[in-house]
């Protein structure tokens, strides 16, 4: 790395008590071409804020023997321009508010997903000055290197037909920068990278890549979250905040899990995406946007509208282009350089170089039915690479699940979508022992979007499970 490429790097602090968490979290910063440092104790934390220029500090709110809330208030007086994003497992709104007051730029609770985190570093003031002083410089994209722009469009890797018509109509939608494109597909099978690959290789790929997950946003701070608010306008919102629709201006808006966003949001985004003026919670000054929405579910889009869980008219709006990918058991041939390729990925990464892959391997995965798609595919490889004592990956190094489907209905009378779906619901919770991580992970929603579906249909847990 060059002292150039090292000055424009976001230095971020995590100081958490969980190690695996700092170490996690640290390698995904890593990779995003930030430059992290971990502590997990007070002390360690105070060391480097003494050492490093840090410009952003994520802190947990519960640290052993100490408040997180008089640590952020010692960081906010000897560090004012520090961004601090405050996580915590623990979904206490006043201690969130508190936090807000001391000068927390944002809040997000455990456990949340890399891309959640991704979104609140691009709304800190710190990461949009580096955005306009990289705009001048060779590598101009936010959270991509020129070496991997150069890439891209490798990732999404694989060598049957149906790849390779999915990449031929990201590149044609990556032409018309102005279209909204609607992608579809399984769970895992890499709906993201497509989004990626269409947004980078398009007239937009200056500007930032904004991707929002429609189901993890809380009911009440939607409105604030797409559309930003003003100082003041509610408890707790002591600075000016712009929404995803201002953070995406000149760029792209990519809202993942689009048919679990809320059915009292869908009309105000559908305002937006039309008008391209939006107007901030507590404001009057109209603030106009240029951005291209691409969108991405798991879902068949129509039983929704039949549902009438989500919009006819939105989803117009969505699918000027629509690109679905097929799930990873209809093109078998995609399985070998995928695999080839994680096993490189991962070898490189964990130092264990010259890793073979047996040839039963190749033929065992053509036969299995993948529920997870690629996304499992990748697991498999990182879990064999980790465990695997020898230089040759073997068959016992890729355990495969017998996959059965969630939901066997063999009743005579037809049934309506929504019984189909409380049906489903209940027998997942109940497979899963109630756990409703697990149940929102075989579902292929968010957890978040689980809940809301189990109080609109009264799911209530076992009561000896809850």
């Amino acid at each position: 790395m060059t002292e150039l490429d090292r000055k424009n790097k976001i230095k971020i602090l995590i100081l958490d008590d969980e190690k695996q968490f700092t170490e996690e979290l640290s390698g995904f910063f890593t990779d995003s071409e930030f430059e992290p440092f971990e502590a997990n104790n007070v002390g360690d934390g105070r060391r480097i804020l003494s050492t490093q220029q840090i410009d952003l500090l994520i802190l947990d709110v519960r640290l052993p023997g100490v408040n997180g809330l008089d640590i952020l208030k010692e960081v906010k007086a000897e560090f004012p321009y520090m961004e601090v994003i405050i996580v915590s497992a623990h979904g206490d709104m006043d201690t969130v508010i508190k936090a807000m007051r001391l000068g927390a730029f944002d809040y997000l609770r455990k456990p949340f997903r890399f891309i959640d985190i991704q979104i609140a570093i691009e709304r800190t003031q710190k990461y949009l000055q580096m955005q306009r002083k990289l705009k001048n410089m060779e590598e101009k994209n936010s959270l991509i290197s020129k070496a991997l722009e150069q890439k891209i469009e490798r990732q999404f890797i694989g060598a049957s037909p149906k790849t390779l018509e999915v990449f031929e109509q990201a590149i044609t939608a990556s032409k018309y920068p102005d279209a909204n494109v609607l992608i579809t597909g399984e769970s895992g099978t890499g709906k993201e990278n497509i989004a990626r690959i269409i947004h980078y290789s398009s007239d937009r790929k200056d500007n930032i890549l904004c991707a929002v997950n429609s189901s993890a946003i809380t009911e009440s701070l939607l409105e604030s979250e797409f559309f930003g608010h003003k100082k003041g306008s509610f408890t707790g919102a002591v600075t000016d905040k712009m929404g995803f629709f201002e953070v995406s201006n000149s760029g792209t808006l990519f809202l993942d899990e689009i048919a679990d966003m809320p059915l009292n949001l869908q009309a105000k985004i559908m305002r937006a995406t039309e008008e391209k003026v939006i107007t901030r919670v507590g404001d009057t000054m109209p603030i106009r946007t240029d951005f291209r929405v691409i969108s991405a579910t798991n879902h068949n889009m129509d039983e929704r509208v039949a549902m009438k869980t989500f919009r006819l008219d939105l989803l117009h709006r969505l699918n000027t282009l629509h690109i679905h990918i097929p799930p990873l058991r209809e093109r078998p041939e995609d399985i070998e350089p995928l695999l080839i390729h994680f096993v490189d990925a991962y070898s490189a990464k964990f130092k264990k170089n010259n890793m073979k892959i047996a040839k039963e391997v190749f033929e065992a995965l053509v036969n299995y039915s993948f529920p997870g798609n690629v996304r499992e595919l990748r697991n498999m490889a990182e879990r064999a690479i980790i465990l695997c004592k020898g230089e040759t990956l073997g068959l016992a190094d890729f355990p495969m699940k017998s996959h059965k489907p969630v939901v066997v209905v063999n009743n005579t009378k037809a049934e309506t979508l929504q019984e189909i779906e409380v049906k489903t619901i209940r027998k997942v919770l109940l497979d899963c022992k109630y756990n409703q991580q697990a149940t929102a992970d075989i579902l292929g929603i968010h957890r978040d979007a689980l809940s809301r579906k189990m109080k609109k249909y009264n799911i209530e847990l076992s009561t000896k499970e809850a």
